[in-house]
Order: C-alpha cells, then structure tokens, then sequence
C-alpha cells in the first residue's frame, strides 16, 4: 500500500504488530457447555491491538505507520482501506497473496466486558526480514511492538532499536528471551498481563509495576481498567485514577490507550501527563460499541 505517506518515512510512532476482522456480537450471556445463546447480528470491523492502537494515535493528529501483514482478500482490503481513511502510512501494510486475513471472535455482555478468540494466520505473522525492511525505510520516533509476536521479529526490534523510544506491550512470547527486556523503555501491561508475566496473584498495579522493572524495561505502566493506571519509573511510582463513565464495550479500550500514550511520549509529554491524557481516551473508548471511534484532543 501507499496510501497516505508521511514525507521520508518519517513519522511519530511505527506500531509492529498485527491486524485483523473482529467478529462482534452483542450477547446476554455466554454460552454454557452444549447450550446456545442467541446474539445480535454479526459485524466486521477491522481490529487488531497493532491496528487499533495505530488509528488511536493517528486520530489524536499523530503520524503513524503499521508494521503488519494481511491476506489479500476481501478482509485484507478492508483493513488497508480503513487504516488509509484514518490518515495511517499504509506502506508497510503489506497484502499478501494467498494468505487468509486473521480473525477475532468478540462476544460482548450487557455490562460491557468482551471475551476474544483470535484465530491467527499463520502466513501472515512478521518475520525478521519483514521487521529490517521497514525499521531501515522508516524515520520514527518512537516504535511500539507486541511482545507475543514470534521471537525472531521481536528479538531482531529489540536489538536493532530503530528508535529513541521503544514500547513493549502485551505477555511475551514464551519463546522470547527475557533478557531482551531491558532493550525496552516502556513496557505496558493490564493487571491481568503483568500477573501472568510475574507468575503472582497479587492484584495491586502499583507493586507489579516495580517488579516488572526489575526485569529491565525503564518505565512500566500497569492499566487497571476502572481504576486507572499505575506506573514506576527511575523517580518513583504513581497512580492516575479513571473518571467514572458509563461502559458500554471495553473492547480495545486497552489499545485507545496505549496509542495515545505512544503518541504524547513520542512527543516529548512528561510521563504523568501523557498517562493522564492515555486514561482519559481509554474512558472514552468504553463508552461506545467497537474499538475505534474514540479520540480525545
């Protein structure tokens, strides 16, 4: 694609990662085992954390590309058109042929909460090769990457850091070497992530954040879904609470967050305030079915 190009590749942030169709309904509860639940009327959209985090950012003014790879079909197409509408490089969206576009399979409850399948295409994940290619044509500022891609094309990110500002999200890889870790600067994690990394029940965002600092990224940011957020760093640790608002889809609200806060540490904002700033548009974002509607100034 090239659609929508910044001048000389440069941009504020590259997200890496993957995009995809989500498949929503709206259902009044989950199925039980050998029982059926009736739901609303299916609808495709296209999703993904990479893709959703890029149009975040990029509708808060940001400059963004997305490192990815689709199939070149009808959902492919769909995806490339809707990044291209949100004012996203599409250059690096790469279509490929013969290859299935990734789907997620989204129930979302009346309280809001949503349940997610994502069923991958394997003929579309990152290589190494993919991450070079990309890293060495684009002029960022900062780079985001989700750390449960294959370890080759996280490991040669890590290593190569093409940018002064690398941001690590989601549970590595299992694969992945830990020790990469300490190549990011900012990890960011939810609650229920950053206890599956550190192998604990401990519920408390703020004692996670420092101990996921010790695993070598310099700044850790923990979300905490109506609680806000928590975040350690060389000075200290702090919380920023969430204004209450009515939930609608928490679908992801998680993503809303993470691309602005990309974007305003892209830009030089104090952590505090660009964590502020994060917790608000992820406020936003649950007040609305879907994944991309919200945007904040």
């Amino acid at each position: 694609m090239t659609d929508q190009k910044s001048p000389r590749g440069s941009v504020d942030v590259a997200f890496v990662g993957r995009a995809n169709i989500d498949l929503t309904a709206q259902v009044p509860r989950r199925a039980t085992p050998g029982r059926t639940t009736f739901a609303t009327s299916l609808t495709a959209s296209p999703g993904g954390k990479s893709l959703n985090q890029t149009i975040a950012a990029a509708r808060r003014g940001g400059r963004c590309c997305l490192i990815a790879n689709v199939g070149a079909d009808s959902w492919g197409h769909q995806i490339a058109a809707a990044l291209a509408d949100a004012g996203v490089d599409t250059r690096h969206l790469t279509l490929l042929p013969e290859a299935t576009t990734g789907a997620a399979i989204i129930e979302v409850t009346p309280d809001g909460e949503s349940y997610i399948t994502l069923a991958l295409s394997p003929a579309t994940e990152l290589t190494a090769d993919d991450i070079q290619h990309a890293s060495d044509a684009i002029d960022a500022q900062a780079f985001v990457v989700q750390l449960d891609l294959p370890p080759e094309p996280v490991t040669a990110l890590l290593r190569r850091r093409p940018a002064p500002i690398i941001i690590g999200n989601l549970v590595p890889h299992p694969d992945l070497d830990k020790a990469l870790l300490r190549h990011l600067d900012v990890l960011v994690v939810n609650q229920h992530e950053a206890a599956a990394i550190l192998h604990t029940t401990n519920d408390d965002p703020l004692t996670a954040a420092a101990e996921l600092r010790q695993l070598g990224p310099r700044i850790v940011v923990i979300t905490a879904g109506a609680h806000g957020a928590a975040y350690a760093d060389s000075r200290g640790s702090g919380r920023v609470p969430a204004p209450p608002v009515p939930v609608v889809d928490t679908t992801g609200a998680g993503d809303a967050f993470l691309g602005s806060l990309a974007l305003d540490l892209a830009r030089r904002v104090p952590l505090s305030d660009a964590i502020t700033t994060a917790v608000h548009v992820g406020s936003a974002a649950v007040q609305h079915a879907g994944a991309q509607r919200s945007t904040i100034g």
